[in-house]
């Protein structure tokens, strides 16, 4: 074991309050869920994950009452001590490259016993933020969105919350690890890629770095999978995902108008992914 551990501390009460006003049933049945996910994400799957993707060892676990306790490495003793707050684009690269190696290793996996759909914000357990929209094309497409990101012929485990405060740092800023495995599950990877941006780039990052960022992406992934699927598979997956990408942006958009619409990662960018969106529904008829 490590010098130092960091213990994951859980009470969860039907008295906690949302800062939002989300503090609803639903709400705390899913903060419960996401916990129980996260101990079984240390216990069953993140021992498959290498230096590639690095994340917290995993030490130990118990239940005492109404409190879940994890024994997981301390990674500002283990070489990442830095957290920031703001990305460059390399910093933005080293991530996307965590990302694909960890999609890369669960290519295919459907994450038994985890979420069955990656990610917080998915609709079916977001059906309070749905019903708080105001009325327009995105939410009245909410549903065909929800069914066209989750239908994916190719999908792996998402991290499923990769924010920038979820990644952390060497000193030279070469080196990632992430932490916080408590909305991993089954999906599409431009949901993590999309998520990633909302979190680390503005509206006119997105718009300059974008496509060299999406090239990356797939240039890392295409080398994490190292065969496990032929090159003409991987064709095929990148040309899926790729269109993915927009659809992803719509899918966050959705959860965002409703739970907050005046937020600040509602910007021109992500608006025009939600246009474009709706623009192919709207030709599929």
């Amino acid at each position: 074991m490590a010098e130092s551990v960091i213990v994951k501390n859980i009470s969860i009460s039907s008295d906690s309050i949302h800062p939002r006003g989300w503090g609803t049933t639903t709400s705390l049945d899913r903060k419960l869920k996401s916990y129980r996910v996260e101990q079984t994400w240390y216990e069953k799957f993140a021992y498959e994950c290498g230096m590639e993707c690095r994340l917290p060892k995993f030490y130990g676990a118990q239940l005492r009452d109404d409190r879940r306790i994890l024994l997981l490495e301390d990674l500002n003793g283990s070489g990442y001590p830095v957290r920031k707050s703001q990305f460059d684009k390399n910093e933005v690269k080293a991530c996307l490259s965590w990302l694909a190696s960890f999609h890369a290793i669960f290519m295919g996996s459907s994450g038994s016993d985890l979420w069955a759909i990656g990610t917080y914000w998915y609709l079916s357990t977001r059906q309070d933020e749905l019903r708080a929209m105001e009325e327009s094309a995105l939410k009245e497409n909410a549903s065909r969105i929800d069914h066209k990101l989750n239908s994916c012929r190719y999908k792996t485990i998402l991290h499923g919350d990769a924010k920038v405060a979820n990644f952390c740092f060497s000193q030279d800023s070469m080196q990632v690890a992430a932490v916080d495995f408590q909305y991993v599950g089954n999906g599409c990877g431009m949901k993590d890629v999309v998520y990633l941006f909302s979190s680390c780039m503005n509206e006119k990052e997105c718009s300059l770095w974008t496509s060299d960022l999406i090239d990356y992406y797939f240039e890392c992934l295409f080398e994490a999978l190292n065969g496990k699927i032929s090159d003409q598979e991987f064709v095929f997956l990148e040309h899926e995902w790729r269109e993915m990408y927009s659809v992803a942006w719509a899918d966050f958009c959705r959860f965002l108008e409703g739970w907050s619409p005046g937020h600040y990662k509602l910007n021109s960018y992500n608006r025009r992914m939600v246009e474009t969106t709706l623009s192919l529904f709207s030709e599929l008829g």
